[in-house]
């Protein structure tokens, strides 16, 4: 959530993001209920000052004698305290007018986040490793997969519906590794605190991360108690970890790090990549997450995002670095890089992980604060996220970049000894 202040300040400067973004939003209307909820809480103020002042006269009018001034001050009191109270619910009612619309504006834009509407204005920023040489036509991973029998994706269909899949044999096993080897590289290396957060989640705290209320349709949620979700991914459990509270700034900054499985409708995904494992209803995933003072949050961005990409070097995989151009970026990042996987099988780039650095968006939304010092006034830090990494897609780029020619899968060696030693799936 942006600042009121800062709209009602700089609304030229909104006007461009919102333009930068491609978000059609009418700011000049919300300016207004900004301006008119200000007059009505003027008109509030002055009500209840002539009552508070009023209040005392009645007392000196009765020791005066005068008992017909008194209790004539006395009604008309009355009658400006049903004011106060009929202004106070408009208010009230009005603030939650406001607050909806306030939910529904995006997040600042990095200055240096390239210009343009959509994924094709990214720039890719750096590359690692290099594409395999294969001397033979590659597989995609959903072939390679049922050749195997290590995916059965026509029984994830039987047993709940489409874009569901069995995990089987070496599949599991080398799912269940990867889990191990991403919590054990970010906690032993990084410094990550690892949680187990709930799988469920209340719309109070999708809200805080901005996933609700433009989002919901991407959402499943329970039908009792009907304010609760499953998770879309382990940020929102986690950024909410510290929602309504105020942390020690000695304390700051806090990163932890969290395995859940993630539920999504795809409801935006029009037919893409819905063949294979790139877009499942349900995934699973490795989210770090970290609570920063603002003054570190663009250095926390890159070293974040340089954690994700350690754990695809480790893993041997290749992969391209991208900044999100100003309409890719997502509704609450205030900047973000996507690290795109090669996939020789599909013959493109994936994206794995989305690394993004939110500022003070979701803490103002969750109500976060962080005192600089013990006596200062609380202020709001800043949060960042990104997947490290998803389960589900890196085990498709370990498929498909680490295939043979005879259609057995080689298994990367940091992962073997969390294989008890295998290194082929065949």
């Amino acid at each position: 959530m942006l600042d009121r202040r800062y709209l009602e300040e700089n609304p030229d400067a909104v006007r461009a993001m919102l333009s930068s973004r491609r978000h059609d939003f009418d700011l000049d209307d919300l300016l207004a209920r900004l301006a008119r909820r200000k007059e009505m809480r003027g008109q509030l103020e002055e009500l209840q000052t002539r009552r508070n002042a009023g209040s005392k006269e009645v007392g000196g009018l009765f020791k005066q004698g005068k008992r017909d001034e008194a209790e004539a001050l006395r009604a008309e009191l009355s009658a400006i305290g049903d004011q106060v109270a009929a202004g106070e619910a408009e208010v009230k009612a009005y603030e939650v007018e406001l607050d909806t619309l306030m939910l529904s504006i995006p997040n600042r834009i990095a200055p240096d986040a390239p210009d343009g509407a959509d994924e094709s204005a990214n720039v890719i920023l750096r590359t690692w490793g290099e594409k395999r040489e294969l001397d033979f036509e590659p597989q995609d991973h959903h072939t390679l997969g049922e050749n195997l029998g290590i995916l059965d994706f026509e029984r994830g269909a039987k047993v709940t519906g489409a874009r569901f899949t069995f995990l089987r044999a070496g599949a599991a096993k080398l799912n269940r590794a990867l889990m191990s080897f991403l919590l054990d590289l970010h906690t032993e290396q990084h410094g990550y605190t690892e949680l187990v957060p709930p799988f469920l989640v209340n719309d109070r705290s999708l809200t805080g991360t901005s996933q609700l209320p433009k989002f919901e349709e991407d959402l499943f949620r329970l039908t009792e108690p009907n304010n609760f979700y499953l998770v879309p991914s382990a940020e929102v459990p986690v950024t909410n970890f510290y929602a309504g509270e105020i942390l020690d700034g000695a304390d700051l900054p806090q990163r932890f790090c969290a395995y859940t499985p993630c539920f999504r409708a795809e409801a935006g995904s029009y037919g893409r990549d819905t063949r294979g494992l790139i877009r499942q209803h349900q995934f699973e995933k490795v989210e770090l997450v970290q609570f920063v003072k603002p003054e570190d949050s663009d250095a926390a961005h890159e070293e974040l995002t340089g954690q994700a990409e350690r754990a695809l070097q480790l893993l041997g995989l290749h992969y391209q670095t991208v900044v999100l151009s100003t309409g890719d970026t997502s509704f609450g990042a205030y900047k973000c890089y996507d690290i795109e996987v090669w996939l020789p099988g599909m013959k493109a780039y994936r994206e794995v992980s989305s690394c993004s650095n939110f500022r003070d968006f979701q803490a103002r939304r969750a109500n976060i604060r962080y005192r600089p010092e013990p006596t200062a006034k609380p202020q709001f830090l800043h949060t960042l996220n990104g997947s490290a990494l998803p389960l589900g897609r890196t085990l498709v780029a370990i498929i498909e970049q680490y295939q043979q020619a005879d259609g057995s899968i080689a298994v990367p060696e940091v992962l073997r000894p969390y294989m008890r030693g295998v290194d082929v799936i065949r």
